[in-house]
């Protein structure tokens, strides 16, 4: 059971607190790459940790992540005009370039000679993976970005969706490394898998893994072990990239699924769920797959919401749930939303009330990673993890392997993946 105030250390982001600053010692993305598609487009409001910045392109294809209030009189710049190299505020016409530099001051007669002085804020800023990262830490921390290979393929190797929810980014973060849930939430009741979802039917024969979890210098190795038939077992080996992301294992050859959660605030989390396949551009199947409903859920055009959300019941149906499937709930997604959304009061969960069992080793071993690091930072240690960009270049495996194989052995495919 985790003490209430540790709960409280780790669920809070905002400026100034333990998680909030040991998120800020990482690239984080905070938008797609598509949301700022044009030189001097439209500017987009962003809200991550519990800040308020707005993005923009300016007339280079530069981008810049801003304080989102003018420095003059603090009007929101989200209403500004984005022309001729920078962004300009719509209540007196002060300008500001990708880099924070006031460039042009037009309502005072001395604006030429002061603007100089009138610098606002802009963050280290980068597109990569078909993402937009920021970096909103102390500037002499900023480390290289994860050097993991689904941020590198191509296009053609990947298909991402963004969505936007209430909720507190850890309880949506901890479901994600719940490999035994898999057995009941994502599953029919014949037993087998949601289509196209490209789960292992072991997930689904055997609903009790075993868990072998390792600390590794990127995060954490989450290994599953199941009966995978009288001379084999089946181990379906998940990586959490610390402090943010978990690569969830698919059968050979198949894409899998990585789901970034960033903190907007306490109560709001962005996702990025990531559909990639690492050594080919995916497949008309893969894509069609994606499109399906199930493992990306339908959005509400125009918007990062879904349409079957909390308003709606997740559109859950009972005849469905009934006859066929476990949930009666269509998206894989919104399966987890469904569960972990609402998980305490004001849409954050409290630890302290909860009754663990081996089940739950491999999110107590997240916990008390982000914990610890969070605690350590409170006495001048900085992550290690924001050191090892090259650590983050592992992926995930799902693989049967002989009885008599050590953990070790299921673990050894990922180092022959690992690139130098």
């Amino acid at each position: 059971m985790m003490k209430r105030e540790d709960n409280e250390l780790l669920v809070r982001v905002g400026p100034g607190t333990a998680m909030g600053n040991l998120f800020r010692r990482f690239w984080l993305p905070v938008m797609l790459a598509s949301e700022l598609s044009e030189p001097d487009g439209e500017p987009v409001r962003l809200r991550i940790l519990g800040e308020e910045f707005v993005a923009f392109r300016d007339t280079d294809g530069r981008i810049g992540i801003l304080d989102a209030y003018c420095t003059h009189r603090r009007a929101h710049l989200i209403w500004g005009r984005n022309e001729n190299y920078g962004l300009r505020c719509a209540y007196h016409g002060w300008k500001f370039d990708v880099d924070g530099n006031c460039v042009d001051l037009p309502n005072a007669p001395d604006g030429d000679r002061i603007k100089g002085n009138m610098k606002t804020r802009a963050y280290p800023v980068l597109q990569r993976g078909g993402l937009i990262w920021g970096y909103f830490g102390p500037a002499e921390l900023q480390p290289e970005p994860p050097a993991a290979e689904l941020f590198e393929v191509g296009d053609s190797h990947r298909h991402i969706s963004k969505i936007v929810v209430e909720g507190n980014y850890l309880q949506f973060a901890e479901g994600d490394i719940d490999s035994s849930h898999v057995s009941f939430l994502h599953s029919s009741l014949d037993k087998s898998a949601l289509p196209g979802s490209r789960v292992s039917a072991f997930a689904f024969q055997d609903t009790s893994p075993r868990w072998t979890v390792k600390p590794t210098d990127y995060g954490l190795m989450l290994a599953a072990q199941r009966d995978g038939g009288p001379e084999h077992y089946h181990w379906r080996v998940n990586q959490w990239l610390f402090p943010f992301a978990t690569m969830v294992a698919s059968p050979e050859d198949a894409p899998f699924i990585t789901n970034v959660r960033v903190p907007i605030d306490d109560e709001h989390t962005m996702q990025f769920r990531i559909w990639t396949q690492i050594d080919r551009p995916l497949t008309a199947v893969d894509r069609d797959n994606a499109a399906a409903g199930v493992i990306f859920p339908e959005m509400i055009p125009g918007t990062f919401t879904p349409v079957a959300n909390r308003s709606n019941n997740y559109l859950i149906d009972r005849e469905e749930q009934r006859k066929r499937t476990f949930t009666g709930i269509k998206a894989i997604p919104i399966q987890d939303l469904a569960v972990t959304q609402e998980q305490g009061p004001g849409w954050i969960a409290d630890r302290s009330l909860e009754k663990l069992t081996s089940s739950d080793t491999a999110i107590v071993a997240m916990r008390k990673r982000l914990l610890d690091a969070a605690k350590a930072l409170q006495q001048g240690i900085e992550p290690p993890e924001a050191g090892t960009p090259r650590a983050y270049r592992v992926r995930p495996i799902d693989t049967l392997l002989p009885r008599n194989a050590v953990v070790e052995e299921a673990m050894r495919p990922l180092t022959v993946r690992h690139v130098a």
